[in-house]
């Protein structure tokens, strides 16, 4: 992502690759060879004013978008197309009813405290700004650890936000506490402590996920993740340079 919005990468940036299955780029628009994300919203509506967000939810046969909401997005992956998926996929339930409301909840303060306040944090423009943020980041992170430190003392088959169970809540969460080492420490100045050294609980959980949950470890690649952030905000790293550590950028289970 550039000052123009999301983009995808160039043939010439592809040929660069050591390996047809690096996607540290990105991946390129095998539907209609766009260079920009903002393409498709105008193929969508040729008069559209909005905001060119990510991600989003495209209809190939109506040629248009469905959704760009992130939380929309998932919930509607959930079951939406269980009627065209293999029935081990369509059975798998990340929002079971009975603890619906419960996903609801921590998807809340989840979101507003942490998915958004790496952000809050990193962008923050006034000093006192930025220490409130970052507190409250660490606040919330806290409380993830509390929560998961109760579940295993409950009992320790309890290895999710809810209990046994792998839900919506811990894939929304997932996505942030995966960059929170790599790149927020740094990047968004999100450096009070890491999760490898800070947090027992919640380091064993991301790395429960990451290393023995099918699906997680496939569509995690750090370098894209780390090469999206430092090469897109210019105003936070104006010369583009990525570090290299942590190494390694997530550790064995059994570390």
């Amino acid at each position: 992502m550039d000052d123009k919005g999301w983009r995808f990468p160039t043939e010439e940036e592809l040929k660069s690759l050591h390996s047809k299955d690096d996607v540290s780029l990105g991946t390129p628009d095998h539907l209609y060879g766009f260079s920009r994300i903002r393409e498709l919203y105008f193929k969508a509506d040729p008069d559209y004013s909005g905001r060119f967000t990510v991600p989003v939810l495209w209809d190939k046969k109506e040629q248009t978008i469905v959704n760009n909401e992130s939380s929309e997005i998932i919930r509607m992956l959930n079951t939406e197309f269980n009627s065209i998926l293999p029935s081990e996929y369509a059975e798998l339930d990340l929002v079971p009813k009975d603890l619906e409301k419960q996903i609801d909840e921590i998807n809340g303060w989840v979101y507003d405290n942490i998915n958004n306040g790496v952000y809050k944090t990193g962008f923050a423009s006034k000093q006192e700004v930025y220490d409130k943020e970052c507190k409250n980041v660490f606040k919330h992170l806290d409380k993830v650890e509390e929560l998961l430190k109760q579940n295993h003392e409950k009992d320790k088959k309890n290895e999710f936000l809810l209990g046994n169970t792998l839900t919506e809540a811990d894939i929304r969460l997932f996505t942030t506490i995966i960059r929170f080492d790599p790149v927020y420490v740094q990047h968004f100045k999100c450096n009070i402590g890491m999760i490898r050294s800070h947090y027992p609980y919640l380091h064993n959980w991301l790395r429960l996920l990451y290393w023995h949950i099918p699906g997680f470890q496939e569509t995690t690649d750090f370098g894209h993740i780390k090469k999206h952030y430092t090469k897109s905000h210019t105003k936070i790293n104006p010369y583009g340079i990525t570090p290299l550590g942590p190494v390694p950028n997530i550790l064995p289970l059994d570390a």
